[in-house]
């Protein structure tokens, strides 16, 4: 299975790197691209950095050759749609929309502006292209594998928490989060494990979530991915270990906001393969003709400050598989 997820995803760089092009953006005229960040800014500065550093890589200097214009939403949750259509009407050269509520609007407000996922969960699914390896339409971009690896998580937490026979969930309501829960029951029952579901969308709901996990005795905690999490991981985190649950999470970030162990890709590789697209794009490259990217990297990451907090010794053969520990 994983050599040949790794040949298709190298028949998908390849197509990318191959893919013919289209006439390019006027002589003369600096492209704009529109962002529509899957929530405010202030928690993803990090992610659009590494964006913008490699468009620097590339040529590209912000206010010289390329115009960036922010569209984010003010709050966690907000909706995308007057947002999308702002940028429809700027006539940007190309939108980079992060998270399928912000692809979702940028669809429905055009079907000819290339688009860039940065990342959706399933495209296909979602209906946003035909197909991975030929996307068709005016979308492209990259996909993030937050089903396929929620067993693998569930698989290293067990390593770190062994004596853990019931597991808290943290998900949030949707689609994608019912999916990833379904493959957390799948794993689960596998290992004999019992799930304690914790569903969450809001803020004020995470003081409930954690509260129902104590009186359920869960030994440990798994948050699935989703957007409506990325802006609370401080609260999920200091929550985790007010209870004294270990945690494993999706993306590095949590673990640099105190969380125990993450699995997943990078959260900035995204944004750097996304300028990449752009880039691609802007020289004339059709949407419909570049593959969608699936991950390629995976990090494991343990935050061996929150393990000490926690009273955990961390195995010394998991140690030695960490792509990075956090003294």
């Amino acid at each position: 299975m994983r050599l040949q997820r790794a040949m298709l995803l190298g028949l998908a760089v390849l197509g990318l790197l191959a893919a013919p092009l289209a006439a390019a953006a006027p002589a003369g005229r600096v492209p704009r691209i529109g962002i529509l960040p899957g929530g405010p800014l202030a928690p993803r500065v990090h992610q659009w950095d590494a964006f913008r550093q490699t468009l620097r890589e590339l040529g590209y200097t912000e206010g010289q050759n390329i115009i960036l214009e922010f569209r984010p939403p003010a709050r966690e949750g907000d909706p995308f749609e007057n947002l999308a259509a702002d940028l429809v009407r700027l006539k940007v050269d190309v939108i980079v929309a992060t998270a399928d509520r912000a692809i979702r609007a940028a669809r429905q407000a055009t079907s000819t502006i290339p688009i860039v996922m940065c990342p959706s969960r399933d495209p296909v699914t979602e209906g946003f292209v035909a197909s991975l390896a030929r996307p068709g339409g005016n979308i492209t971009g990259l996909t993030i594998l937050t089903v396929d690896l929620t067993g693998k998580r569930l698989e290293i937490l067990r390593e770190i928490a062994p004596k853990a026979s019931r597991v808290a969930v943290l998900w949030a309501p949707g689609p994608d989060g019912e999916a990833q829960f379904r493959a957390a029951e799948l794993a689960a029952r596998a290992m004999g494990i019992e799930l304690v579901s914790l569903e969450a969308s809001r803020e004020e709901d995470l003081e409930n979530a954690f509260e129902a996990a104590a009186k359920s005795r869960a030994g440990a905690l798994l948050v699935l991915g989703s957007p409506s999490f990325f802006g609370l991981r401080a609260r999920i985190t200091e929550l985790s270990q007010k209870r004294r649950l270990p945690g494993m999470y999706w993306l590095p970030s949590f673990a640099h906001a105190g969380g125990l162990v993450v699995y997943g890709p990078s959260d900035t590789e995204y944004y750097r393969r996304a300028a990449i697209y752009v880039d691609r794009i802007l020289k004339g490259a059709k949407p419909a003709d570049l593959p969608v990217e699936q991950p390629m990297r995976f990090e494991l990451i343990i935050n061996l400050k929150a393990a000490r907090a926690l009273g955990l010794t961390i195995p010394r053969a998991l140690l030695l598989r960490a792509d990075q520990v956090i003294e």
